[in-house]
This record gives structure tokens, sequence and C-alpha cells, in this order.
């Protein structure tokens, strides 16, 4: 249960990237500048936490090892995560960026046979492919649905192009994002806490920050002060806590693809805080009770999700050692 409550958690922090993207956009901010100027300011700050933690060496030693696999999936788990949201932000709403986010409720299920589960057997635990949970994704459906109906009315708004180029680059976020963060849970192997994996992706992808923040500064000039401290505001909330929070839950549950498939089943909360954040800071319309509906269906199917995936953990016996000859 304690993945499933940081995962929540993790999802109210991340409500205020949606949020507050959007408020800069219709401040008239680049999207090139809310993107780089949040992993700017995280790294200040868990430089801080993880030279207290006086494990600072031991991260640049990993890095060191495998360079061009943190470079790699550091670019894809946060560069092709966080430029696609940010660029949404300036063509749609945040309340359909945070829906179609969910997105990567059935993503990161579809990704897992590219990596390895751990299993238990009678001689110890083993690696076998990973298969994608089906009970999983069907609970992950009803999370869907319900985002769906929040999002109907609002919807029928919406012009070609800002479907197009508000959604599209968020459904390859939603793959981006579960992709980096396993690839880089397999390249860390267990071997560095959540701050250093953290600390060692943003510093991995301060390549690509740069040269976009060289190309905003070219395109629309320096980023206003307004945009500046927002920016900081997303890097505290969504870039350190939420992130910290999220991955951490990730760690627990690693080598489980049911139950990571649980925990990324709770970002489907980050629409209802989206939702609540909009109507208090932006002053949006209030939902209509098809809407209210969507919310239940959602909050029921994140639970439906966790108890499944539990559940069908629980009830997988050993796998014996002819098992294991036949599934190898």
């Amino acid at each position: 249960m304690r993945p499933i409550i940081l995962g929540i958690l993790a999802a109210f922090f991340f409500a205020f990237t949606f949020i507050l993207n959007r408020s800069m956009d219709l401040a008239g901010g680049s999207w090139v500048w809310s993107a780089s100027l949040r992993y700017f300011f995280m790294v200040p700050f868990l430089f801080v936490i993880v030279i207290m933690r006086k494990n600072l060496r031991q991260l640049f030693a990993e890095m060191k090892k495998r360079p061009s696999s943190w470079f790699l999936w550091s670019f894809v788990g946060f560069g092709l995560f966080y430029a696609p949201i940010c660029f949404s932000a300036a063509y749609a709403p945040g309340w359909l960026i945070a829906a179609t986010w969910q997105i990567t409720i059935i993503s990161g299920s579809l990704l897992a046979p590219l990596f390895n589960e751990t299993i238990m057997t009678d001689k110890g635990p083993i690696q076998l492919r990973g298969k994608i949970p089906f009970k999983g994704m069907a609970m992950s459906l009803i999370i869907l649905l319900g985002i769906i109906l929040m999002q109907l009315e609002q919807a029928n708004h919406l012009s070609v192009l800002a479907i197009s180029l508000g959604v599209v680059p968020v459904v390859i976020a939603s793959f981006a994002y579960p992709l980096g963060n396993r690839k880089m849970m397999d390249v860390c192997g267990g071997r560095l806490d959540v701050f250093q994996r953290v600390l060692g992706m943003t510093l991995a992808s301060l390549p690509l920050w740069i040269i976009l923040s060289l190309y905003g500064f070219l395109t629309e000039g320096p980023p206003s002060s307004g945009q500046t401290i927002q920016s900081g505001l997303v890097a505290i909330s969504s870039g350190v806590i939420a992130t910290i929070l999220f991955f951490h839950a990730t760690d627990l549950v690693r080598g489980d693809m049911q139950k990571l498939a649980a925990v990324e089943a709770t970002q489907s909360m980050e629409v209802l805080f989206a939702l609540v954040g909009e109507l208090l800071l932006l002053n949006s319309l209030f939902p209509s009770m098809l809407s209210w509906i969507g919310m239940i269906l959602v909050m029921a199917g994140m639970v439906l999700h966790s108890y499944i995936s539990q559940k069908s953990t629980a009830a997988s016996p050993p796998i014996t050692s002819k098992e294991n000859s036949v599934s190898s």
C-alpha cells in the first residue's frame, strides 16, 4: 500500500506542471523556457540533497561506467517527456493535457515485454521476460473511460489543430517517461537511491535543455520574471518532490511488472488535482455531472487496478525447476 500512497502524493505535485504550464502560456511565455528552466532549477536542489546524503561521488562513479546509457535514457525519460508536455500547453488547455497524459497507464503496461521480471523459484529468484498485465489493463480502461467522460463536453469545442498539436506530443511523452524511468532502473541496478538517480538523469539531460534555451533566447528573447518564478515552482513541486516520490514508489516495486503498473496507474489522480487547481487558480468552468461521474470512475478504476495487481501477485505460486526449464 505504501507505493500506492507515494504514487498519489506524486500525482498531486505533478498536477502543478499542467496548471502552471498553462498559466505561463496564457501569460505569453514560451514553451521552450517552461521546459528548460525547470531542469536548470532542479540541479541545485538535487545537488544539495545528494551532497547532504554523502552520495555524490558514488553517483559520478556510476555515470562514468555507462555514460552513453545515462545520456540516452535521460534524454528519453526527461527530454522526450517534458519538452512535448510544455509544447502541448501552447495548443491545448491543461485539463486536456492532464487527461491525455493518463495514456501512460496503458503505455507503461505495454512496455512490460521490453523488460525482465523477477520470479521466485525453488532455486531462488530468476529473471523472465515481462508480460503485459491484461487484468490490470482492464482496470486501466475503466480509468480511461472516466477520463473521457470528464473531458467529453470540452473536447467538442476543440479544433483539429488543438487536438493534433495538443494531444500527439503528450502521447509520445506518455511512452517516453516510463520507458526512460525503467531503463534507468535497469542501468542503476539498485546501486543508487532515488535522489542520486534523479540528479544523474537531470545532469545527463542538461545538453538538451542548454540547446533549447539557446534556441529560445534567439527566437523569443529571455524569459519574463513571472515565467522564471513559475518555472521554479514547477521545478520544486513537480521536478523534485513529485519525481522523487514517484521514482521511490517505482523502486519499491522494482522487478514486479504488475505492481509497477499499479503504481503508474495512481498518476490518473493528476486529472482530479489539475481540475481542482484550474478551478481555483485559472477560473475554469465548474465540471458538469458527467465530469463528476468520470472522476468517480477514475478513482474506482485506480482502486480496482491496485487490488487486481496485488491479488494476482499474491496468488502466483513459485515456479518450480521444471517450470523454469520450460520458460527459458
